[in-house]
């Protein structure tokens, strides 16, 4: 089908879902990390500057869960927002196409795994997380120090917005999990563990990579360390392939 905007994701990507949603073209967290202008072939600037919508993306949306259901392609897994921008970004509260999408979802009988940087517009679509059983909350956060992730993540929100939308989404009931990566610093990595594990249902761990601060990095020591303490809360947890792989 020509256009998709439900995909199978592709590469390592395939690690976090069976099927992804992008809502925005761009991102305002600035991240250093980030591997999306590249791929995209965008200069840094342009995306983070210019975030809009992608084009008719309700329209389409619409479009492929007919199809798909008329067509019966594939089970019905998990649709994760987003891999390529943040499906809270600040313009969301206008369009609100994350909350169009997650009831369309949703009516469709596909659950939804939300994966954000975002502020606190991040908890308003608690109360459709809520309805389904298999939808799930996410936060991306690797680090609690806020002067290292304003270094890092300038613009997205402070480790302690992130950590109260991952616990009030617990208090609704709502699945949760944590993406821990890409790890910069081991003891970071180890203390948002400590910090989250209580309201965390499950940690997705990876590996900087496309960053010459990878380098600096002992990854087989953090592949231990960071088990260690998931095996130690008793946490269910995934081991992505980089950093499985990594020496």
């Amino acid at each position: 089908m020509p256009n998709r905007v439900i995909y199978e994701p592709k590469g390592s990507a395939k690690e976090y879902a069976d099927l992804a949603l992008n809502l925005y073209i761009g991102c305002n967290h600035g991240c250093k990390y980030c591997f999306v202008p590249g791929v995209c072939k965008i200069t840094r600037e342009n995306f983070n500057g210019t975030i809009k919508p992608k084009k008719d993306i309700i329209t389409r949306l619409i479009r492929d869960l007919e199809l798909i259901e008329k067509n019966d392609e594939f089970e019905k897994s998990q649709v994760l927002m987003s891999f390529t921008s943040d499906p809270y970004q600040p313009l969301e509260e206008e369009l609100k196409l994350t909350r169009t999408s997650i009831k369309l979802l949703n009516s469709f009988d596909f659950p939804v795994r939300i994966l954000t940087k975002g502020e606190d517009l991040a908890q308003r679509d608690f109360d459709l997380l809520s309805q389904v059983q298999e939808n799930e909350f996410g936060i991306t956060l690797v680090m609690l120090n806020e002067d290292l992730q304003k270094e890092w993540e300038p613009f997205a929100a402070s480790p302690k917005q992130r950590i109260e939308n991952l616990r009030r989404a617990k208090k609704r009931n709502i699945k949760t999990w944590l993406s821990l990566e890409p790890i910069i610093d081991l003891q970071e990595a180890l203390d948002v563990i400590d910090n989250t594990h209580e309201f965390t249902d499950f940690y997705g761990v990876g590996k900087l990579n496309y960053n010459k601060h990878q380098k600096t990095i002992n990854w087989k020591e953090v592949k231990e360390k960071v088990e260690k303490k998931l095996n130690h809360y008793g946490k269910k947890y995934m081991i992505h392939k980089s950093l499985e792989e990594a020496q």
